[in-house]
């Protein structure tokens, strides 16, 4: 299949006066549909590496292309509509918003840009909440959900607007070893079933032997 993301010659250095290289000229192509995940000793770069490929932040010098499109010279609202409908993120903190149920947790991304959700949507997010396991607590408040629901939570909020690209930042981290399990095998099947591309980074060395690639960043730069 096709790359969905390349990435050319990226390089990433913080500060001026006093400079620190942390990405040195990368080059990674990630094929459309496929699982991925990033391992990493900490501080060799891995969530500064895929931050970028994120667009959450810009590297000094290289390309970022994502679904065909050259992000370097977006306007700020371009790429926010475009990280909003093409990528979906997960974090090793959930980030839901307390006061507010699963499901409207679920609804937030759709709703940044239309303020009422349509038919079509509350099936979507009806739908990724049976497909998540918590239509029981649905209209719990995110206060009231173990730790794994509110990972489980974060997955389907993160797939509402269809995207076509998940990135994860240690979305295990957090979970004991069989709610990681769990976890894994959600967006294993959320993966194969509509063809959701992953790049997971992930200490666990279990979960990244799963996928179908590893890729290894020591200091900066890639060994594989």
């Amino acid at each position: 299949m096709a790359d969905i993301i390349t990435l050319s010659n990226i390089t990433k250095i913080y500060g001026t006066t006093i400079q620190t290289k942390v990405l040195h000229n990368i080059n990674l192509s990630i094929e459309e549909g496929s699982f991925n995940s990033i391992i990493g000793s900490s501080g060799s770069g891995k969530s500064t590496f895929l931050n970028i490929m994120g667009t959450l932040d810009t590297p000094t010098n290289g390309d970022v292309i994502i679904n065909g499109i050259r992000t370097n010279d977006m306007k700020k609202n371009d790429l926010a509509r475009l990280r909003n409908q093409t990528l979906g993120f997960i974090f090793q903190f959930h980030h839901l918003l307390p006061e507010f149920t699963v499901l409207e947790n679920i609804l937030m991304p759709y709703q940044i840009y239309t303020s009422k959700p349509s038919k079509e949507t509350l099936d979507r997010a009806n739908e990724l909440i049976n497909l998540v396991g918590l239509s029981k607590v649905k209209h719990n408040l995110a206060t009231n959900l173990s730790g794994g629901q509110q990972q489980r939570t974060a997955i389907a909020r993160a797939l509402i607007n269809n995207p076509k690209i998940i990135l994860a930042d240690e979305p295990t981290g957090n979970l004991d070893s069989e709610t990681t399990d769990t976890v894994y095998q959600l967006m294993r099947e959320i993966n194969e079933k509509y063809k959701t591309t992953f790049v997971v980074i992930t200490h666990d060395k279990r979960i990244a032997d799963k996928t179908d690639r590893v890729i290894e960043i020591q200091d900066g730069r890639i060994l594989n």
